[in-house]
């Protein structure tokens, strides 16, 4: 009875505390990491937060894919000091200019005032070009593919947001490279935006590729692209992004390399990064009401087990759940025994679906006798009842229908959510619907910045694979659309 009572009040409280993602979706993340463990944001320093262990293992999971995608072509990793001298900083000004309301100053060592100042680094372009000064003699040396990840700092002066919008950037993996020519380093910008989309790809989070407008570029960059996703309230999230930087950092620190012909070049440069807000689009796109959905690749735990107790044969149903997970274990799945005596199987369901856990599977007396177990899909809460027998081979195949299943969804969503707009009041009526409006445009910076002043919305690039725009009208000139343009509520 004590059981009983206490499930029902769990599922009660359960019940009460889930929130609408879609409209109040702040109050949802916030509830979202820290009833499944991920990440605690009460820490008394504005815009940072604690990795809690479980999350800190999807992190980690997350992260691996990023490292063997990049190692696989060819990058290493590295580890920079955090420290950035300001005249180092300062060196490339339109570099500094861009973050100048952003850095965190360290001027004092102890109680000594510091001889020159020092940044926490918001970002690595400065120190990477200085090393890789350093590091290149001549053309043999190039091209150089590091990246490191890691935290860089930036003072956010706007309200921040869990993984979102932050002042530490503590999972941001930043990649630079260095070329010889400028067709290697363009060679390179496509390998990377084919990087990440094999990335976001395997993690089933959708995107659209927008390159951004030569305004709105990263400071430094000559080209900047961006890998845009849609949240569940409408508002777009930049999840990753790729730089071309040109000569511009080269020629600032003077990073020269010898030529076969024994002249001397400045170095082609990129960099390309990603933060925590993956993690934060990984749980807003495939979450639901009650929590976390997550892709069985990535997650922490894979399979939970939980045995379903028959009065006089709990010990037998224990005995049983805790056989089949050994048995899993050695299988290479991440597996969980849930054979806590105090809890209730329904109050261990509730729980291990707020954690995202993607399977379950469900043991007890019948399915021992009949040797099967029930398995139980966290996307659909479809049920399936599964031999022993044939268990691994079934759960193998069932994570795979999983991830593509999640990122059919996914894409569905997404691209329902991009609506062709011809008008100022449809771009308007568009985005206060959750929508991101695409927009016929000239391609004249002029008619760019109208556009923005007229629609109050900022132009977040165009696509960076053309769409055909063939008798389509310039909303602003009204002379004939050279592109789309993307614009929508942001982060």
């Amino acid at each position: 009875m004590y059981l009983f009572v206490k499930e029902v009040i769990y599922k009660m409280f359960f019940e009460n505390v889930g929130m609408r993602k879609e409209t109040e979706f702040t109050e949802w993340l916030h509830d979202v990491l820290f009833n499944a463990k991920l990440y605690d944001y009460r820490y008394p320093v504005k815009g940072m937060g604690i990795w809690m262990p479980y999350g800190f293992k999807l992190r980690w999971n997350v992260l691996n894919i990023m490292r063997k995608l990049l190692d696989q072509k060819g990058h290493n990793e590295v580890q920079f000091p955090i420290l950035i001298p300001k005249d180092m900083l300062e060196k490339e000004a339109t570099h500094i200019e861009g973050f100048t309301s952003e850095v965190f100053w360290v001027t004092k060592g102890g109680n000594s005032p510091l001889e020159i100042e020092l940044a926490l680094r918001p970002t690595s372009e400065t120190p990477m070009t200085t090393a890789f000064k350093y590091w290149v003699q001549s053309w043999k040396d190039l091209p150089i593919k590091v990246y490191q990840i890691g935290s860089v700092f930036r003072y956010e002066t706007k309200a921040t947001k869990p993984l979102i919008r932050v002042r530490e950037v503590s999972m941001f993996k930043e990649a630079f490279t260095a070329h010889a020519s400028k067709e290697d380093a363009m060679r390179q910008f496509r390998e990377a935006v084919n990087i990440y989309k094999a990335f976001f790809n395997r993690l089933c989070i959708p995107y659209y590729i927008v390159d951004r407008p030569e305004w709105d570029r990263f400071a430094g960059a000559d080209k900047s692209v961006a890998f845009d996703t849609i949240m569940p309230d409408g508002r777009r999230l930049q999840i990753g992004s790729v730089h071309y930087l040109g000569q511009r950092f080269a020629k600032a620190f003077d990073a020269k390399f010898m030529k076969e012909d024994g002249t001397y070049e400045y170095l082609y440069q990129l960099s390309y990064g990603i933060s925590e807000r993956v993690i934060a689009a990984l749980l807003a796109i495939h979450g639901d009401d009650k929590g976390p959905i997550l892709p069985p690749n990535i997650a922490p735990i894979q399979i939970v087990i939980v045995p379903i107790p028959y009065k006089g044969l709990e010990e037998k149903v224990n005995i049983e759940a805790r056989k089949l997970g050994k048995t899993l274990k050695r299988r290479k799945f991440r597996v969980l025994v849930d054979d806590r005596p105090e809890i209730t199987p329904g109050a261990k369901f509730y729980e291990w679906e707020r954690m995202g856990v993607p399977i379950r599977i469900e043991i007890g007396p019948r399915d021992i006798e009949n040797n099967v177990v029930t398995v139980v899909r966290r996307d659909t809460g479809t049920k399936t009842s599964i031999p022993q027998s044939k268990l691994s081979e079934e759960l193998r195949s069932l994570m795979k229908t999983i991830i593509k299943d999640m990122s059919k969804r996914a894409w569905n969503e997404l691209n329902a959510r991009l609506v062709m707009t011809k008008t100022i009041n449809e771009i308007n009526d568009a985005i206060n619907k959750g929508k991101v409006a695409m927009v016929p445009w000239c391609g004249k910076s002029e008619c760019g910045h109208k556009l923005e002043e007229t629609a109050d919305f900022k132009i977040l690039g165009t696509p960076l694979k053309k769409i055909n725009v063939k008798n389509e009208k310039c909303v602003m000139c009204g002379n004939p659309a050279r592109t789309l343009v993307y614009m929508a509520r942001s982060y």
